[in-house]
């Protein structure tokens, strides 16, 4: 179990003020924004819902479990934070998870561990938690839970800016997916990495197609 030191660690990692720069990135929402795809509460919701469960987010747990399993290998962390890369549909896509991986590693070594030495100079963001939080003493369901709440709370942050929905209506979103994310997380950390598919096709297109925005306020 996750001790509550390591508890506070843990949510320090995964709150909006620890400095990785995600408020900078949609990973597409933008795009989909721009062309009235999401343009509610209501298609935010499933905008979010499914990248859970058939895009990235789905996929980006349970490359994190596996990174959790594997933190003291060297090599294995390699392997998966090439195939993370690989799986990224777009380029700025490619971008934001390097950018942030890089950014949580630099600030996550505040809490020293030899292991943290194993993960790649080019490191993937799940990647990075997954094996920061082995190192830590973090319980993997509860490190996929955390990952995959913050990264809800961050595109609901992206709707309440850009449609916009109302904050009040952003946290209807948020307390709409708990259940959503607390699933995912525990089937991510009982897949095994030929688990891995995604059928997320509107979202992978609107992360190759928000390079073409006429107006960008985010980088993917």
């Amino acid at each position: 179990m996750t001790t509550p030191q390591a508890l506070q660690r843990l949510l320090t990692w995964l709150s909006p003020a620890f400095p990785v720069g995600a408020f900078a990135w949609s990973a597409g929402l933008e795009t989909a924004i721009a062309e009235r795809a999401v343009h509610d509460a209501a298609t935010t919701r499933v905008w979010i819902d499914g990248n859970l469960h058939h895009g990235g987010l789905r996929t980006d747990a349970i490359l994190l479990a596996h990174a959790h399993r594997a933190a003291g290998d060297p090599h294995a962390l390699g392997e998966l934070a090439d195939l993370c890369l690989a799986l990224t549909p777009s380029s700025e896509r490619h971008q934001e998870t390097l950018a942030i991986g890089t950014a949580f590693l630099a600030a996550a070594r505040a809490w020293p561990s030899p292991l943290l030495d194993n993960l790649p100079a080019n490191c993937p963001y799940p990647i990075a938690v997954g094996a920061s939080a082995a190192a830590n003493d973090i319980a993997i369901e509860d490190a996929a839970v955390a990952f995959l709440s913050s990264a809800v709370q961050s595109q609901v942050s992206v709707a309440v800016r850009l449609v916009p929905i109302g904050q009040t209506a952003g946290l209807a979103v948020v307390a709409a997916l708990e259940p959503h994310v607390t699933a995912l997380a525990a089937t991510a950390v009982a897949a095994s990495l030929a688990d891995i598919g995604s059928i997320a096709y509107a979202t992978d297109i609107a992360q190759m197609r928000h390079e073409t925005l006429g107006t960008r306020i985010f980088r993917s």
